[in-house]
């Protein structure tokens, strides 16, 4: 890779910690807003709803003014509204009323992360890195390795200054999206589509045949990671009848790190490893975690199954991208903000899934994740799919 690109890829790993926060902070303090500002938990929920709609609806709309704007623009756009919607939810609560000056922060911090959602890999896919697959995955890890901070660190903070010092830390949270302003504004951003190019159209995306597979492929991805995650603190408690913050770290926390461990293995030796075939292999593995958790007589095997269910989705999200970038390179950026679409569409409908089916069976969690096993077998479909779709048009296009 050209050495001044460096500083792209930086930034964009700076990017995705940038994300990790403005999606893992709020939630650690929702029941300080209900006991500082008397929030009742109908309205606190909703924070976590509007966050990922707002992030959905910039997915949705991104394809329409990225291009016009430029992915440099774009993502510096997302590092300042980032770093204003942390400053906002310790400023607006105090100057207005708590509820809605919590949620105006809320929703121009999510602005900014649905557009690091939709431009941060087309960038480091328009580097000009070796090996693709191992750069897409080294960037996602760095979600799973933002969020682990996110929790430990505010932990820490809160230990050691009190949990009512809580504004203090999200101005010092707001200072990485600030900087990283500075780092993207130096650095130079590629485009995936060559000059004298067009990316494809909506109506040329939505024709192919190979993109509507590789949508499914990102909403099974999606789907398998969050369906677990979601509910592992949930599992830890009830399970091992431990505390909300030991469950958060033997549940979510286990499973994150194992995401980013994954991720990382990838990123490191992805140029010696069938994209594939790892794909395959994790998805297996993902639905013999999801047997080992609902079957397991044993609580301590389950939470075995859900830091092995982290381990086996690492690759899912960042390999789809991939996937879908070497398919359909004039894809562009409508077809990347339409894979992010997807994906958050099956973060929100797989722990959905599970939780519909627990109710259904008398809050069975168990029987609910068992019923998730059918996410990982749809990646499986999905990638062998798209295997086939992809060998098919290039023996049309050589012979």
């Amino acid at each position: 890779m050209k050495q001044n690109y460096q500083l792209t890829m930086t930034a964009c790993f700076v990017g995705y910690i940038v994300q990790a926060i403005v999606n893992n902070f709020a939630p650690l303090l929702f029941l300080t807003f209900q006991r500082s500002y008397g929030i009742p938990l109908e309205q606190i929920t909703m924070l976590v709803t509007i966050n990922f709609g707002v992030q959905l609806l910039v997915d949705l709309l991104s394809a329409a003014f990225v291009d016009r704007i430029g992915y440099k623009r774009t993502v510096i756009l997302a590092q300042i509204f980032a770093a204003a919607g942390l400053v906002l939810l310790a400023v607006l609560p105090e100057v207005m009323r708590p509820f809605p000056g919590i949620l105006t922060a809320v929703i121009i911090y999510a602005v900014g992360g649905g557009l690091c959602e939709v431009v941060l890999s087309p960038i480091v896919e328009a580097c000009p890195t070796d090996n693709k697959e191992k750069a897409m995955s080294l960037l996602h890890s760095f979600y799973c390795w933002g969020h682990v901070g996110v929790v430990l660190l505010s932990t820490a903070f809160f230990a050691l200054f009190g949990i009512e010092n809580w504004k203090i830390l999200a101005v010092v949270w707001a200072v990485i999206p600030a900087a990283n302003t500075f780092l993207f504004s130096r650095a130079p951003v590629g485009s995936l589509i060559q000059e004298g190019e067009r990316g494809m159209s909506f109506r040329e995306l939505f024709t192919n045949k190979i993109f509507w597979v590789l949508m499914l492929l990102m909403a099974a991805s999606g789907a398998s990671e969050q369906a677990v995650s979601q509910w592992a603190s949930t599992f830890a408690e009830q399970g091992l009848g431990v505390s909300k913050t030991i469950g958060d770290l033997a549940g979510p926390m286990a499973f994150a790190v194992m995401m980013g461990l994954s991720r990382l293995f990838y990123g490191k030796y992805g140029d010696r490893i069938h994209l594939d075939r790892f794909m395959i292999g994790s998805s297996v593995l993902c639905a013999a975690s999801y047997l080992c958790i609902s079957l397991s007589p044993l609580p301590f095997l389950g939470l075995v199954g859900c830091a092995v269910c982290g381990l086996s989705v690492g690759i899912m999200w960042p390999g789809s991208f991939s996937k879908g970038a070497a398919a359909l390179p004039r894809g562009g950026t409508a077809m990347f903000a339409l894979f992010a679409l997807s994906g958050d569409l099956g973060c929100s409908g797989g722990p959905t899934v599970v939780g519909l089916v627990s109710g259904a069976l008398g809050g069975n969690l168990k029987l609910g994740i068992l019923a998730g096993i059918v996410f990982p077998l749809l990646v499986i479909t999905g990638v062998v799919l798209c295997s086939g779709m992809t060998k098919k048009t290039r023996r049309g296009t050589t012979g």
